[in-house]
């Protein structure tokens, strides 16, 4: 994949949706490491925070990032897709130490890493190789390739390995990413995900909540996860037509929402509460057993955000939340959706 395509990865790199303009894109990744990824690769984060970096036993952390990206210079281990080199790593290091840095100062012990595409595609080998190191603290959401017969087969192999969720996403079929859900090997990884309860993980724009909504009809029983509010507000406008069309999944009973990625919506800049109407709307439809807190880093901690801005906004931020309520935003949800195996 060449670096000038349309890439899928994450909010941060909006530039999968060719329609927005520039002022509407999100802080870009050279950004952000023009404002310090040489002190991401010297393994201290850009939050002042991390300058003292917690030392308390993970099991003292009680919360859960549900979404985070992490990857390795040690591409001689761990290659990337393509013909991509070292140097097309932005920032150039963000490992899952580097990652923990950021997260334990505030509370957070375990997290859901992120297959990232563009650097290693269906290669999910740097991310079970975590968890294998880290049994306790990590899981994974991971790619297969819905193109081959095999990938519900894949699935099954992946799930003994920590793997937990898959992502999918219109955005890596650039040819036609209409028909994303419909081919043969999507069709079988929504009913293998059935019996494994691995979650389906729907990278998507608020247009695509319509096909969702179908495919969670016709897949009752299969876990399902939308990221980041299905991108709503991600120029700025958090539409009441998409917000309905988000909370009209609720009545999926295996459907959940990751509120997550402030940085590249609305405002794009703490303190976030901007953000409070759609949550109050989507903690009204799902409750906060169907919705959990995450970050999206390394793209959280970019230009004027930071980590602990993000966890802030469901910790401490919204008054009306009971103790109840914040357990299952930035634990409970996330640990019975991705750490059940």
């Amino acid at each position: 994949m060449r670096r000038n395509e349309p890439t899928p990865e994450c909010l941060s790199e909006s530039r999968i949706d060719p329609a927005a303009s520039a002022h509407e894109q999100p802080v870009g990744r050279r950004r952000f490491l023009a404002a310090g990824a040489g002190a991401l690769a010297a393994g201290v984060a850009l939050n002042p925070l991390t300058a003292n970096p917690c030392t308390a036993a993970d099991s003292e952390l009680p919360w859960i990032d549900a979404h985070s990206h992490i990857w390795s210079q040690d591409t001689d281990r761990f290659p990337l897709a393509g013909a991509q080199t070292k140097k097309d790593l932005d920032p150039p290091s963000f490992t899952d130490d580097e990652l923990m840095a950021v997260a334990r100062p505030e509370g957070v012990g375990r997290v859901v890493l992120i297959q990232h595409s563009i650097y290693h595609l269906f290669d999910n080998s740097y991310l079970v190789d975590a968890v294998r190191r880290h049994p306790n603290r990590f899981r994974v959401v991971g790619m297969v390739d819905d193109h081959r017969d095999d990938a519900a087969d894949k699935m099954r192999k992946l799930l003994p390995q920590g793997v937990t969720g898959f992502r999918i996403t219109p955005f890596i079929r650039e040819k036609d990413p209409g028909t994303w859900l419909d081919t043969p090997g999507m069709k079988a990884m929504w009913k293998a995900a059935v019996e494994t309860r691995q979650a389906m993980c729907c990278l998507i724009n608020a247009s695509d909540l319509p096909r969702v909504d179908a495919m969670c009809a016709a897949n009752p029983e299969t876990p399902v996860v939308i990221d980041h509010f299905a991108r709503i507000g991600v120029d700025g406008q958090m539409r009441d037509a998409d917000i309905k069309n988000l909370a009209r999944l609720a009545r999926h009973k295996h459907t959940t929402v990751k509120i997550s990625a402030y940085y590249a919506l609305g405002q794009k800049k703490p303190p976030h509460t901007e953000l409070f109407p759609m949550i109050r709307q989507l903690l009204d439809a799902f409750g906060p057993q169907r919705l959990m807190w995450a970050s999206d880093s390394p793209y959280q901690i970019q230009g004027e955000n930071n980590y602990r801005a993000s966890i802030n906004l469901i910790r401490d931020g919204i008054p009306s939340l009971s103790t109840s309520d914040r357990e299952w935003l930035l634990r409970k949800t996330a640990e019975r959706v991705f750490f059940y195996k």
